[in-house]
C-alpha cells in the first residue's frame, strides 16, 4: 500500500485545483469500504484548505452506474463540492445527477488507485489542457453528424444535432458542474434512437473491470442500439450483463467521447486512465441522462478505440489519432 504522505501531493491537487474547494466549504467525501485510504488522504486536503470534510462510507457498488445510498446522495446535495473515490463508478446515477441540479460540484474518482495519486494522468497540466477541452466539446455540440471510424474496423455515424457538448476538463469552478479526474475528455451523448454502423472496440473495457481486450469487441448497431456482438470470452461477458438486466435500455449508445490527456499514453485497463488516454475515442452504452440524453439505465459503460478519425459534418476534430481542435503545443512537454 502507498503511503499517504507520498499520495498528499495528488490529493492536494484534486481539492485545490480540480475540486477548487475554498475556505469554508463543505465537502462530502463519498467513498466505499475498499477506498479508505484514498478517501483519508482527500480529507486531509480538504481541511489544509480549512474547508469541511464528511467522510461517507458506504459498501462497494455491485456494476457501474448504479445508485448509491440515500443517505450518501443527501450529504452530497447537502455539500458545496462532492469528491467520489469509490470502486465502482456512481457517476451515471440518478443521485448524483440530483446533486448536481442542488448546485454541488462534483469530482469523480471512480476505480482511482493509490498509484494515480503519485503519477500518470494526475501529473498533466489540467488548466492548460481546459481550453482545448472547451473548445472539442463546443465543436461536439455545434456538429450534426459525427462519423467515427478506426483502423480496428469501427465506422459509424451518430446524429448530433440539437445535443449539447461536455467539457470535463478535470476542473469543477461552477455550481453543478461535473468532471472525473484524471480522464481529461470532450464527450456527446448522441440523439437516442439515431445512428448506425459498426463499432470495434480493440483498446479496453474497463468499466466491468475486463481491462485491456483479449479479442476485438464487435457491436453492430442499429437506430442507435446495440442489435448484435461477437467477439472472444469479453464479448461474452457482455451478452451475459446485458441479458441479466432485463431492459433494453442498456443497448443504448449514450455517449461519444475523446480522451486528452497527455499523461494517459496507453490502455492500460485502468479506469480513469484509459478513458482520458489522449487520442483515443470510447463509446458509452447504457445511461445517457447525465450526459445530456433522457435514459436512466441500470448500467453504462464505454469501450475504447485504439487510433479514431473523427469527423464532425465533414470535418476532422480528430485524425488518426491526433486531436485537430485547439493548439496542439499544450500536448507537448
Amino acid at each position: 500500500m502507498m503511503d499517504a504522505f507520498r499520495m498528499m501531493k495528488g490529493a492536494r491537487k484534486i481539492v485545490g485545483v480540480c475540486a477548487n474547494v475554498q475556505p469554508g466549504e463543505r465537502v462530502a467525501v463519498v467513498t466505499d469500504s475498499a477506498m479508505g485510504a484514498i478517501a483519508d488522504v482527500l480529507a486531509a486536503a480538504v481541511t489544509e484548505r480549512d474547508a469541511e470534510a464528511v467522510v461517507i462510507v458506504m459498501e462497494p457498488r455491485a456494476i457501474d452506474g448504479a445508485e448509491a445510498p440515500s443517505m450518501a446522495v443527501a450529504a452530497m446535495k447537502a455539500a458545496d463540492v462532492a469528491i467520489l473515490p469509490v470502486s465502482y463508478s456512481i457517476s451515471h446515477s440518478e443521485g448524483l445527477r440530483e446533486a448536481l441540479r442542488s448546485g454541488t460540484r462534483v469530482v469523480s474518482l471512480a476505480a482511482f488507485t493509490p498509484d494515480q495519486m503519485v503519477r500518470g494522468g494526475i501529473e498533466a497540466d489540467f488548466r492548460r489542457i481546459r481550453p482545448v477541452c472547451d473548445e472539442l466539446s463546443r465543436r461536439l455540440g455545434d456538429a450534426d453528424e459525427a462519423r467515427l471510424t478506426t483502423p480496428g474496423g469501427t465506422d459509424v455515424r451518430l446524429d448530433l444535432s440539437g445535443q449539447p457538448g461536455n467539457s470535463h476538463p478535470c476542473i469543477v469552478d461552477e455550481p453543478g458542474k461535473f468532471t472525473a479526474c484524471p480522464n481529461i475528455e470532450a464527450n456527446i451523448s448522441p440523439v437516442e434512437g439515431r445512428g448506425d454502423g459498426i463499432i470495434v472496440f480493440d483498446g479496453s473495457i474497463p468499466n466491468l473491470r475486463l481491462g485491456v481486450v483479449d479479442e476485438p469487441v464487435v457491436v453492430e448497431v442499429e437506430a442507435g442500439s446495440i442489435a448484435d456482438i461477437r467477439g472472444g470470452a469479453h464479448a461474452r461477458i457482455l451478452r451475459d450483463i446485458w441479458a441479466r438486466q432485463g431492459d433494453p435500455s442498456v443497448y443504448n449508445i449514450a455517449q461519444l467521447a475523446v480522451g486528452l490527456n497527455p499523461r494517459c499514453t496507453a490502455f492500460t485497463g485502468v479506469f480513469l486512465n484509459d478513458h482520458g488516454a489522449l487520442g483515443t475515442a470510447h463509446i458509452g452504452i447504457g445511461t445517457s441522462a447525465n450526459l445530456g440524453g433522457t435514459l436512466q439505465a441500470p448500467l453504462h459503460f464505454d469501450g475504447m478505440m485504439f487510433e479514431p478519425t473523427l469527423l464532425l459534418d465533414g470535418e476532422p476534430a480528430v485524425e488518426a489519432g491526433t486531436v485537430r481542435v485547439g493548439d496542439a503545443r499544450v500536448f507537448e512537454g
